[in-house]
């Protein structure tokens, strides 16, 4: 019997082991949410703004490696989900958005809320479609689905027009396809092998392609076999437990850094994963320190890059087959990088046991790596907190600390968090915002209530925009422009159904977030934080102390 397409479109996605949807639901869209009332394998998460169906989603395919799905109306749905659509192309998370679309072949209305949205999407993502026929369904979520998720991973989106929706079909769900990535070519292992047996100096930086499970463990190998000390980019946190005594920290600042000391100090670079949207951490040069480019695709070179050596295949199979060839050198000399770690510790050690009140962000960043188990979770929303979580909090394991160095949008905290507490229900996790990022989709509190979450929504309080503040400190203008007020954050969440806490003081502060994650449900805690020696401390402090390094 001929199945209707939306029926199959649904059974597609069962067929790929879609697990959610994520999304808000318009008028174009109802012949999939009645398919989807009958699936007995996917659960729809209604979202109170489409971003955030988009958030979550990406966050899903981040933490799994499997698409997320998110939907949509057409119009204003669909121009909803474009930040949701860079975040996760930039940041490399598989989704795959569905949105609705008037009827096209017999159109009655006009141009009402008619917008290209396939044209869109095409700068933003790996593969748009719009379906013209039932019959493609099957063929068109299988590309969908195989392009979100090869290497780099990232944004799909196919257009479900209502009167294709209401089609019959005799076409079937195609199989996943099993696919595997290349491996890398031997020469060219022997070849970045070589360099780095000669080196004196090497270093390991690891980026965001490194970000993957198998990867992580073939790392691990490397480096307990060779001793080479290991740097990360923001997006290749926690690839290494960062507690790992080769960790020469996280280069979360663009210039000046005491982990950009040991960079500068290394005579050959093993650059993993590098992407380019991140900011990089060294800069290429005649002449310079040659570079080694271990990645599944081959390096974009431009006037800072160039490396001399790429070895391009599946990561993991080129860092295992560069450890079993490396012969570890007596040559290597690691003292002047581990020197400039010890020097960043000091630092930051320093720093960490002023109890002011408002908050003073070292000490902020200390009380939660001490409150949260290593595999707990903590999404951080955009904001200048980035900086001191991505330098001073040591991440145990892999996707622990979910930052966006990508996009770098605001308003994707609260639902990364909440997406991450439905993939791992039984662990801890915590939403760090700004107050301005929080309110961007701060709505979502009544979504994360509705599906009874365990998550802990921290807010640094500051009433401004803090990183543009502390970028217009840092470029000698006038503080002007960048300063609000806020609503009653503890009232706000309790409106919701959900638990607001204050925090008082430092000592409360520690008392709190212990409460907060060992005490189920939605909780919010408003924390003002002391922003005003970022300035000092980010742009000059770490600057001076990290030349005195030799």
């Amino acid at each position: 019997m001929a199945t209707k397409a939306s029926d199959l479109f649904i059974q597609c996605l069962e067929e790929e082991g879609c697990e959610y949807i994520f999304g808000v639901p318009g008028e174009e869209n109802l012949d999939m949410l009645d398919s989807l009332s009958r699936s007995t394998k996917i659960k729809l998460i209604l979202t109170r703004h489409e971003q955030g169906a988009g958030f979550m989603a990406a966050t899903y395919g981040r933490h799994t490696g499997k698409t997320g799905v998110c939907m949509a109306t057409l119009g204003p749905g669909a121009t909803n989900f474009v930040t949701a659509a860079a975040y996760a192309q930039l940041g490399g998370m598989p989704i795959l958005m569905v949105t609705g679309q008037k009827p096209i072949k017999k159109s009655k209305q006009g141009r009402f809320q008619i917008l290209e949205v396939v044209e869109m999407m095409k700068p933003i993502t790996k593969f748009t479609h719009q379906l013209a026929s039932a019959d493609n369904i099957p063929s068109r979520i299988r590309e969908a689905y195989r392009l979100a998720e090869e290497e780099k991973p990232g944004a799909t989106h196919i257009e479900f027009p209502e009167d294709v929706a209401d089609e019959h079909t005799d076409s079937k769900p195609l199989k996943r396809s099993l696919a595997r990535r290349p491996e890398a070519e031997d020469k060219a292992v022997r070849a970045a092998v070589k360099m780095i047996e000669d080196a004196k100096s090497p270093i390991l930086v690891i980026g965001a392609g490194g970000n993957r499970k198998q990867t992580g463990r073939m790392l691990l190998q490397f480096i307990e076999k060779t001793g080479i000390p290991f740097v990360t980019t923001q997006l290749g946190k926690g690839v290494i437990d960062e507690c790992h005594p080769k960790f020469l920290g996280c280069a979360a600042l663009s210039a000046g850094d005491f982990v950009h000391r040991s960079i500068e100090h290394a005579d050959l670079i093993i650059n993993v994963g590098h992407d380019v949207i991140e900011k990089p951490p060294f800069f290429m040069r005649n002449g310079g320190t040659p570079v080694i480019h271990v990645s599944s695709k081959t390096a974009e070179v431009d006037p800072v890059y160039f490396p001399q050596v790429e070895v391009i295949g599946d990561i993991a199979n080129a860092i295992w087959k560069m450890q079993k060839d490396i012969v570890p050198s007596g040559r290597w000399n690691f003292d002047f990088m581990m020197k400039a770690r010890k020097a960043e510790v000091a630092h930051t050690e320093t720093l960490e046991d002023d109890e002011r009140f408002p908050i003073f962000p070292p000490h902020l960043v200390r009380e939660i790596r001490r409150a949260m188990p290593a595999d707990g979770i903590i999404c951080l929303d955009n904001g200048v907190y980035k900086i001191w979580f991505a330098r001073n909090y040591p991440a145990r394991q892999q996707n622990t600390v979910l930052l966006d160095n990508a996009l770098a949008t605001m308003g994707a905290g609260l639902p990364s968090a909440m997406a991450s507490a439905m993939v791992y229900p039984d662990r801890k996790v915590m939403a760090i915002c700004g107050d301005g990022g929080f309110m961007m989709n701060s709505q979502e509190m009544e979504t994360a209530v509705r599906l009874g979450l365990n998550i802990t929504v921290l807010i640094l309080n500051d009433s401004s925009y803090g990183m543009i503040r502390w970028k217009q400190a840092n470029m000698g203008f006038k503080d002007w422009g960048l300063t609000y007020g806020n609503p009653d954050f503890v009232k706000y969440a309790e409106s919701y159904g959900a638990k607001g806490h204050r925090v008082e003081s430092a000592a409360h502060l520690t008392k709190l977030i212990k409460e907060c994650l060992d005490t189920p449900g939605v909780h919010l805690i408003d924390c003002p934080v002391d922003y005003s020696e970022n300035d000092q401390i980010l742009n000059k402090d770490i600057k001076t102390l990290s030349k005195e390094i030799s």
